[in-house]
């Protein structure tokens, strides 16, 4: 005998292995940043926010360069974002490749004035 699965029945089961929220990349609007740092041994790089908030990300590798010569990106999002695990930067001068690792929030955004 022989069994068949419907595409329903794959569709549902689909449908209920739910992906945990943890799962989804960080996004930064490059239009919100107002200023980069980076950290001396060159693993991390902080953005500024206009909101106030501090982003910390963790990059895939160490990129020493970063502090000499600052990085220029292409942004391939419409939506004008950058995400964590996904976002190559190159490192002006010397070529170098980096790649955005996790973001982890510093500080919260401030408090608006009601």
């Amino acid at each position: 005998m022989r069994k068949f699965v419907t595409a329903a029945a794959v569709l549902a089961a689909l449908g209920s292995m739910a992906v945990p929220a943890s799962a989804a990349n960080i996004c930064i609007n490059t239009r919100n940043i107002v200023d980069t740092r980076f950290q001396d041994d060159g693993k991390a790089i902080f953005f500024h926010l206009y909101d106030g908030s501090t982003w910390r990300n963790d990059l895939k590798g160490n990129c020493p360069d970063l502090r000499f010569y600052g990085f220029a990106w292409s942004v391939r999002n419409p939506d004008g974002t950058v995400c964590e695990n996904t976002q190559p930067l190159h490192v002006l001068h010397s070529g170098q490749t980096c790649v955005l690792g996790k973001f982890t929030q510093v500080s919260p955004p401030r408090n608006k004035p009601t």
